[in-house]
């Protein structure tokens, strides 16, 4: 814990001299408790939340709560304060609820349950359909049902105009699970070059998706597992443990299931 926190450590800095010098005390408050659930410490994080929210139940509080919620595992808590913050939204721009729809539907994705997944990430398209992350994971969740072309349809175009490596690696997968196996080494090419390119540059924000590519269609588990190890490094969160006892294993992941991010 300690690297990470030592990573952490400057910003924390920063907003205790920030508070000494009279900044807004909900806004610091919100920074740190970002913070902390970065770092996986969430009863920190849990507990400037909800005082957030018991003081100012808006719709930003509302949703950082039902956010850690979700993180905790505490998906029926989670979906409690995920309503009470829709119905408190009273802005037009169709941002915010879009995303927390994503949000919702990406939890549930990790949580094993597809058809709240996939509703919620269809209520985000509905709501916003050019909400590239949304079509991502409906792509993943139309794989997942069997329908691979609609999953290759929503993937393709979002893997040429996106210089995200993500895209890149699910098309991959998808297509090599439907025998097209030419195309997916294609991708499968693009997506490690555009690995290599961020990993150089960004090495920490990028470990746990490099980690998902090498573990799967990249076709490298040691080295899925040296990034995973780096992740857990840099967050201990229950995702980043989990990617670690996965890029454990013997032998690769089923390199067409859906992934979570």
């Amino acid at each position: 814990m300690s690297g990470v926190f030592h990573r952490f450590a400057p910003a924390l800095t920063d907003l205790d001299i920030a508070a000494a010098l009279g900044g807004d005390r909900a806004g610091l408050d919100a920074e740190r408790a970002a913070i902390y659930q970065a770092l996986g410490r969430y009863d920190e994080a849990l507990a400037i939340r909800r005082a957030a929210a018991d003081s100012h139940p808006d719709f930003s509080a509302l949703a950082a709560l039902a956010g850690v919620c979700g993180e905790l595992g505490e998906m029926d808590e989670a979906e409690r304060w995920f309503s009470a913050a829709t119905r408190c939204y009273r802005a037009t721009s169709p941002f915010p609820l879009a995303m927390l729809e994503f949000q919702r539907g990406q939890l549930w994705m990790e949580h094993g349950n597809l058809r709240r997944a996939r509703a919620w990430c269809d209520a985000a398209v509905r709501r916003l359909p050019a909400y590239v992350p949304a079509q991502g994971h409906l792509a993943e969740l139309d794989a997942a049902r069997g329908e691979t072309a609609a999953a290759i349809a929503r993937l393709r175009p979002l893997a040429l105009a996106s210089d995200d490596p993500d895209y890149a690696t699910q098309l991959a997968r998808i297509l090599g699970n439907a025998g097209q196996t030419e195309e997916a080494q294609t991708w499968r090419g693009k997506a490690e070059a555009r690995y290599d390119e961020l990993l150089e540059r960004h090495h920490d924000a990028f470990a746990d998706h490099a980690a998902e590519f090498w573990l799967t269609i990249g076709g490298d588990p040691d080295r899925a597992l040296r990034h995973a190890q780096h992740n857990l490094s840099l967050r201990q969160t229950p995702r980043a443990r989990e990617l670690v006892r996965r890029s454990s294993g013997s032998t690769l992941s089923d390199p067409y299931r859906p992934t979570c991010r």
